[in-house]
């Protein structure tokens, strides 16, 4: 299966939505609120410059993942960027975080930024921190007990990062 990765535009979002709301509701990855509501999603994830939000879809124009890009901060500190990350669940282990992180890197490279911190990975997400490792990443410190998991109760929040 082929990946590309294109902008996101407001007529992806009902088929960003479902699996956006999955995954925000069962509390394992994200740090949004549970029930967070489809306008403030919405809002939260299709941004304009100078972020970026992108669709990775396959040849027939299915959208299998979403990542948003942004500077860090404001002002002294806008030259490190960030990111965020959601592929549908049915096509993971398919390559989609993997070409999104590298469209992402990319992007940040392109834009002039010299690094990208990511501010919150969830240390039992193991499969996107080991994606973020082979992508480059280095996990530079971990908040413990910094993320209030559903079944696994208090576990580690990393802050993960790379200069570009």
């Amino acid at each position: 299966m082929a990946v590309q990765i294109r902008e996101a535009t407001a007529a992806d979002w009902p088929a960003i939505w479902p699996f956006f709301h999955a995954i925000v509701a069962a509390g394992e990855t994200y740090t949004y609120p549970r029930d967070m509501d489809e306008a403030t999603a919405r809002e939260t994830w299709l941004l304009t410059p100078p972020g970026r939000t992108v669709v990775a879809v396959d040849d027939s124009g299915t959208v299998l993942g979403t990542a948003k890009m942004n500077p860090n901060h404001m002002g002294g500190a806008s030259h490190i960027a960030s990111a965020s990350f959601m592929v549908d669940p049915r096509c993971g282990g398919r390559g989609v975080g993997r070409a999104l992180g590298e469209n992402v890197l990319a992007w940040a490279r392109a834009e002039g930024y010299r690094a990208m911190q990511f501010n919150a990975v969830v240390e039992t997400n193991t499969g996107a921190v080991a994606l973020w490792k082979s992508l480059g990443f280095q996990i530079m410190t971990t908040l413990p007990e910094g993320f209030r998991h559903p079944t696994k109760g208090y576990v580690g929040l990393h802050i993960m990062y790379q200069q570009l």
